[in-house]
């Protein structure tokens, strides 16, 4: 397991982050709970792949080789949240994935600012 800042663990968004070959190194509490019915934190070690049916999995594989960000918002059982997927680098050498999954209301605020 990777070592992550402390105030991390108790976080209120769902943070996993995975290496370059979507092997998942590290859940925070809120990530583990979400995905607490396919393993939760036994999910470390395991790669973000096998996680997700097609065609997630065929996207998240190009995401992997190719670097890319990802966002979107789901709503599952009126809960609504935005996803985020980002590469995260390490002295400027790529090392994987980074989810963020945070709870957002069902309608937000939106500021154009100049």
């Amino acid at each position: 397991m990777m070592k992550m800042p402390d105030w991390l663990s108790d976080f209120s968004g769902a943070v996993t982050v995975c290496d370059k070959a979507g092997k998942i190194l590290y859940m925070n509490a809120k990530s583990a709970q979400t995905w607490s019915r396919y393993g939760g934190a036994k999910l470390i070690g395991k790669s973000v792949l096998e996680c997700h049916p097609e065609p997630a999995r065929k996207k998240l594989a190009k995401m992997l080789k190719d670097k890319k960000f990802n966002a979107y918002t789901i709503e599952k059982k009126g809960v609504k949240k935005l996803i985020y997927q980002s590469p995260w680098f390490q002295k400027g050498k790529y090392m994987g994935f980074v989810e963020l999954s945070l709870v957002i209301p069902s309608k937000m605020k939106h500021f154009i600012r100049s």
